[in-house]
């Protein structure tokens, strides 16, 4: 399945800063599962890692979610184009979900 992306589109991140700051962390997380990989370390401490980047990944997606609902997607209800915005946001959800 081919990713869709809407490059034409963009938008003010009215959380951008905390996003890339909370982004940089996952990175150097990322960075350290890799060395604990490499250095042979116990399975479960490298799963407590991931599991604390996938809860971290997550965040991300839910303050990202949370503004486009509330800038994007309201800014489409008022313009008329509601539905396809809804639809669009939940195709994401479906995918974020599976």
């Amino acid at each position: 399945m081919e990713e869709q992306t809407h490059t034409e589109k963009r938008t003010v991140q009215p959380h951008k800063q905390q996003m890339l700051n909370r982004l940089k962390r996952i990175e150097g997380q990322v960075r350290g599962v890799h060395n604990m990989v490499e250095d042979d370390r116990y399975c479960v401490d490298i799963l407590n890692q991931i599991a604390a980047i996938q809860s971290a990944v997550n965040k991300v997606s839910v303050q990202l979610m949370e503004d486009h609902t509330h800038h994007c997607v309201s800014n489409a209800i008022e313009s008329g184009e509601g539905e396809e915005s809804i639809n669009e946001l939940m195709d994401v959800m479906k995918r974020m979900l599976k």
